[in-house]
């Protein structure tokens, strides 16, 4: 077991299979030593989680929505790193859009669920730049969709 997934299994997460893309388009892109992971949506296994943040979803309960895009994260960049999640450098950017009211003003607390989570399930690799920012909807009605980007090896 690699010493990310140690830590995650000490925090009590196991890795899902990397979810397969809903539309036209590949799940993560390398460029060199770069890696674009393609927009993860907000679920508990199977279970999509659906919401708007300023109408029917708290706080909390989006960043435990961002939390879980984290977990889909990291689970394609292990597979793009052919199942080894110590290639992995570091966390360099995440985008997270957050489906919200118009007067909903805590996307950067919505996020945090995200980095927050990779924070400590990473230590100094899961710091990164990002942005936080309202969508309208999002599909499917998920309450959250992230994507990023992480230098591997």
């Amino acid at each position: 077991m690699s010493q990310f997934e140690t830590k995650l299994a000490e925090m009590g997460v196991t890795l899902p299979e990397a979810p397969m893309p809903a539309a036209n388009y590949v799940p993560y892109v390398q460029v060199g030593d770069m890696l674009h992971v393609s927009g993860q949506i907000a679920r508990d296994g199977e279970t999509l989680l659906t919401g708007k943040l300023g109408a029917d979803m708290d706080v909390a309960a989006g960043a435990a929505a961002a939390r879980s895009c984290a977990i889909a994260l990291l689970a394609q960049v292990k597979a793009a790193c052919g199942g080894d999640l110590d290639r992995l450098v570091r966390v360099v950017r995440l985008t997270g859009f957050v489906n919200s009211t118009p007067d909903f003003t805590q996307q950067p607390a919505v996020i945090n669920g995200a980095s927050d989570f990779l924070g400590e399930a990473l230590g100094e690799a899961g710091k990164h730049a990002r942005a936080a920012v309202s969508a309208a909807s999002l599909p499917f009605g998920v309450a959250v969709e992230i994507d990023g980007i992480f230098q591997i090896r």
